[in-house]
């Protein structure tokens, strides 16, 4: 298990994966400074390009266990625990269904992106192997 553990971080996919996760977390957390600019609905795009990023970071940092379904099930289930935290543990920022929404469908679509890249590079090995 150590040994796996240290492969895993001299991986800087996975660094790159883990930042992005911390990222995530800080920004939900931290009180926002108010704008005077509304744009309808930006906040529900924010979500979906930041858990689209999520989950492509972990895709691509764990692609050779092929375990695509545990990392999306855990990338939704991080947006739902953020958004429980959110409600719960700060006074100034409120929990969303519609943000949970909004980052099912962020990790949803890096799932489709993530799977696309992969089904044109296996396309490409397989013709060249022939």
């Amino acid at each position: 298990m150590l040994k796996l553990t240290k492969n895993l971080l001299r991986d800087k996919k996975l660094l790159f994966a883990v930042a992005i996760a911390i990222l995530i977390l800080y920004l939900s957390l931290m009180k926002m400074p108010k704008y005077n600019i509304s744009i309808s609905n930006i906040d529900k795009w924010q979500h979906s390009f930041a858990y689209t990023v999520l989950s492509l970071s972990w895709l691509f940092a764990l692609q050779k266990f092929n375990k695509n379904y545990l990392i999306i099930i855990s990338c939704i289930s991080f947006g739902i625990i953020i958004e429980i935290l959110q409600e719960t543990v700060t006074s100034y920022r409120t929990g969303d269904f519609l943000d949970i929404i909004a980052n099912s469908v962020g990790v949803l679509l890096g799932l489709l992106i993530f799977s696309i890249f992969f089904k044109k590079k296996r396309l490409k090995n397989k013709k060249t192997c022939i």
